[in-house]
């Protein structure tokens, strides 16, 4: 028989790529993941790795062990969503949460879980939507709170489960005693956006460019609470989903896009572990949290 903590740093390898990616990410040393691996090719009796340079990778039958030990950890995820259900208590669960999601949403879903599930326990780390997608998928967490733009979509892992938390208003930012109503108004200005390679800023740069001009970015930062802080203070101009502003009034003016755009605000969990009682839970509030937020 094969041993499933042997399996998953197989699996982790598949996905994350590096001995040294695993061992980050499972706070092994890489010298523990090697010796865990050797033995596991051991019990195989095939060679699962090979020299890649100053790497390794896997061989074809190290992939193929790979493909069915992804399949024996979801079996055993859904195995313990099973036990899960049939005992009082829930297991904790780890939540990967973009950052305006953080600022939005996490405060009212921990609320309507003190109500609802008061005993249970919720990690979250904040982590960008392409960062906490790899990680559901790669088991570092168990749901993730992420966003699609208008137009992008993201990649669709295998094993994951999307769900619909809503719509979210994307508008243009401005001071208030900025007189500009239209996004070509904003030509001449100083712009701030989110890094180079994510969704928000392809999708904004693409905004400005059917609009007939090339953005000044000024000023690239991923947190959106420091991007209403620039505009308020008449420094930038920007794109900023409500969301950001958590209900609350918004330190800026807003000012509607062309066509109004809306990014999706969904979840994402691994197949095996949707119907754990405290995913569920969890997936449940941050619903409710979304939909108090007015939007």
């Amino acid at each position: 028989m094969f041993d499933l903590r042997r399996l998953r740093l197989l699996h982790e390898l598949s996905v994350r790529g590096t001995l040294a990616a695993v061992a980050e990410a499972l706070a092994y040393s890489p010298s523990t993941i090697s010796q865990q691996l050797a033995l596991l090719e051991k019990e195989a009796g095939v060679p699962l790795l090979e020299p890649d340079g100053r790497r390794v990778r896997l061989t074809a039958q190290g992939a193929a062990l790979a493909a069915h030990a992804a399949r024996m950890l979801a079996a055993d995820e859904a195995a313990r969503a099973e036990l899960e259900r049939m005992r009082p208590s829930l297991a904790p669960v780890r939540l990967a949460v973009m950052q305006s999601a953080a600022h939005g949403l996490l405060p009212r879903a921990l609320d309507a879980l003190a109500e609802s599930e008061p005993q249970l326990r919720v990690e979250v780390a904040e982590l960008a939507p392409e960062e906490g997608l790899f990680e559901v998928a790669a088991r570092g967490f168990d749901l993730a709170v992420a966003e699609q733009y208008p137009g992008h979509t993201r990649e669709h892992r295998e094993g994951l489960e999307r769900g619909l938390l809503g719509r979210d208003a994307i508008r243009l930012a401005v001071a208030h005693d900025d007189p500009a109503q239209h996004l070509e108004d904003l030509r001449e200005r100083a712009w701030v956006m989110e890094p180079v390679g994510t969704a928000a800023r392809q999708w904004a740069t693409q905004q400005c460019r059917a609009a007939g001009f090339e953005p000044d970015v000024r000023f690239e930062m991923a947190d959106l609470t420091a991007h209403a802080r620039l505009v308020a203070s008449g420094h930038a101009v920007g794109m900023i989903p409500d969301l950001v502003f958590a209900g609350e009034a918004p330190p800026v003016r807003l000012v509607g896009l062309p066509g109004q755009p809306r990014r999706e605000v969904f979840t994402a969990v691994r197949r095996g572990t949707a119907d754990r009682p405290g995913v569920r839970a969890v997936r449940a509030a941050l619903q409710v949290a979304y939909d108090r937020g007015g939007r």
